[in-house]
Formats: structure tokens, C-alpha cells, sequence
């Protein structure tokens, strides 16, 4: 366990960082369109007219959760959640409205897009990660987390 980071589990975060590459290959060499979660999730809703067909929208989107369930049943790693409802929800919504101002979140520019050297992804996920880490750091010094 690393000092710094006391509640990580690389091998598991190891495991799902190589799903998510194999996910996002299999998704671009079968059809031929990037695994973005937050433009997948907008076609499988009916919110974008674009983007990979409905069915495999919806598939991906119902599928994320239910192998994030399995893999957690087989590694028998215990999920907690240590925020509350209100502010999970709150927090996904603001996800949400980022994603589609950022036109991509952090699967669409993060996985697919660094791999491929687009400037324009290279510039969301340093944003991203600037902004995870400035959010964290004063949600701490607030007194949120620990």
C-alpha cells in the first residue's frame, strides 16, 4: 500500500484501467467509434442524436454498472461509499453538465483520445485533472473526506 494513497488497490485499479483499455478497443476496432461514457450515455438516454447506435449505447451504459458488480462480487472487494446521496447525486450531475460543455469525459478524452495524441484531449484531461485535484484539496480543507 502506497503512504500517500492508504485506502488504494492498485491491483484492482490495475485490473480495471486494462478492462476499460480492452473495452474501449474492442468498442473502436468493432465498429469504429470511441468509448466515451458521457456521449454513449447521451445516445442511450435519447439526449444526442449522434454517436455509436442507440442499442450499443444502451448496452455499454447498462453494462458499466452490472460488470462493476460483477468484478466486485468475484474480487470480493467491499464497496463503501463514504459520501452521502444528495451529494453523489449532485456531484453526477455536475459530471454530467462538464462532460458535455468539455464535449467528452475522462474515458472519451482520458483513454481514447491521449492514446491517440489529440491536442484537444490532452487539454481536457489536464483540466480535468486539475480541477479533480484543486476540488479534493479544498473539499479536505473544508473539512469533507478525510
Amino acid at each position: 500500500m502506497i503512504a500517500a494513497f492508504p485506502s488504494a488497490i492498485p491491483l484492482q485499479g490495475l485490473i480495471g484501467g486494462v478492462m476499460i483499455g480492452l473495452s474501449a478497443a474492442i468498442l473502436l476496432l468493432g465498429i469504429g467509434r470511441i468509448a466515451g461514457v458521457s456521449g454513449l450515455f447521451a445516445r442511450a438516454t435519447g439526449a444526442s442524436d449522434s454517436g455509436a447506435p442507440r442499442m450499443i449505447a444502451l448496452a455499454f451504459t447498462v453494462g458499466l454498472p452490472i460488470g462493476a458488480f460483477v468484478a466486485a462480487s468475484v474480487i470480493l472487494t467491499p464497496m463503501r461509499m463514504t459520501a452521502s446521496w444528495p451529494l453523489i447525486i449532485v456531484g453526477g450531475l455536475l459530471v454530467g453538465f462538464g462532460t458535455r460543455l468539455g464535449s467528452g469525459c475522462t474515458s472519451g478524452h482520458g483513454v481514447c483520445g491521449m492514446s491517440r495524441l489529440s491536442p484537444r484531449s490532452l487539454a481536457a484531461t489536464a483540466t480535468f485533472m486539475a480541477a479533480g485535484i484543486a476540488t479534493v484539496t479544498a473539499m479536505r480543507l473544508i473539512g469533507f473526506g478525510s
